[in-house]
Parts: structure tokens; C-alpha cells; sequence
């Protein structure tokens, strides 16, 4: 799908936000969700939404934000990492609303202990898992 949305003009993509889910009562035996299925986002999805943006960055070279349980700077890292231009929080300000400062803070800060100069150059920075 980023291939299209590349080939097509698309300046950038972004990668993911809220898959379907479902959970059921198994007292009552019906689901939990009054419309039984709904979203599920936030620190769950983290490992999905990484794997996305890690297959994402090497099918394409538009910018790709990264998105999905973002919650600590090192999450940013990571999405940094596998392949991300830039990233989004969402969940974390429902806990947090000043969630964005504070990861924008510890980035910062995280940057300067590892002598990170720019944090661009994290980008699709991950070291090659097979030698």
C-alpha cells in the first residue's frame, strides 16, 4: 500500500494508529464492546506498528511518521530507528497531557547521553540484524 500511496505522489505516509479488536465476557459469553469490536492502540501495538514502519522504510523512500505506543522517549528511539522521519504520540496525553513536552524533553536529553547530534540521523539508523 505505501508503494501506491508513493507512486501515486504522496509525500509521506503514516504508520499506524488504531487496529480492530475484539474482547469477550466469558462469564456472560458476549462481547465486552457494546458494537463488539473496537480500537486498540496505544503500548500494545508498539511491536506491530514498528514491524510496519521497518518493512515501510525499505519499500519506499517518501518520510514516514511513526505511530502507535509511543509512550517514553526510547519508543521514539525505536520508530527512530526502524525507519521513522518523525513520530506521533496519541494515548499517552489521554494519561498525560503534556506527554509530547516531556518526550520531547527525555529525546532531548536522550540525544546528549548517547552523542547524538541530530536526531535525524536515527533514522532507519538500526544496525543490520544479520551481520
Amino acid at each position: 500500500m505505501a508503494r501506491i500511496c508513493a507512486a501515486g505522489g504522496a509525500d509521506a505516509v503514516s504508520l499506524t494508529n488504531t487496529f480492530l479488536a475484539m474482547s469477550i465476557d466469558t462469564e456472560t459469553r458476549t462481547p465486552r464492546l457494546s458494537n463488539v469490536t473496537g480500537g486498540l492502540s496505544g503500548p500494545a501495538i508498539k511491536p506491530i506498528s514498528l514491524r510496519m514502519v521497518y518493512e515501510t522504510a525499505r519499500a519506499v523512500s517518501i518520510p514516514i511518521l511513526g505511530m502507535g505506543g509511543i509512550v517514553t522517549p526510547e519508543d521514539a528511539v525505536e520508530f527512530l530507528l526502524a525507519g521513522a522521519t518523525a513520530v506521533q504520540v496519541g494515548t499517552a496525553s489521554y494519561a498525560d497531557p503534556r506527554a509530547v513536552e516531556r518526550l520531547a524533553r527525555g529525546l532531548d536529553s536522550w540525544c546528549r547521553s548517547h552523542q547524538v547530534e541530530r536526531v535525524a540521523s536515527l533514522t532507519g539508523a538500526l544496525e543490520n540484524p544479520k551481520g
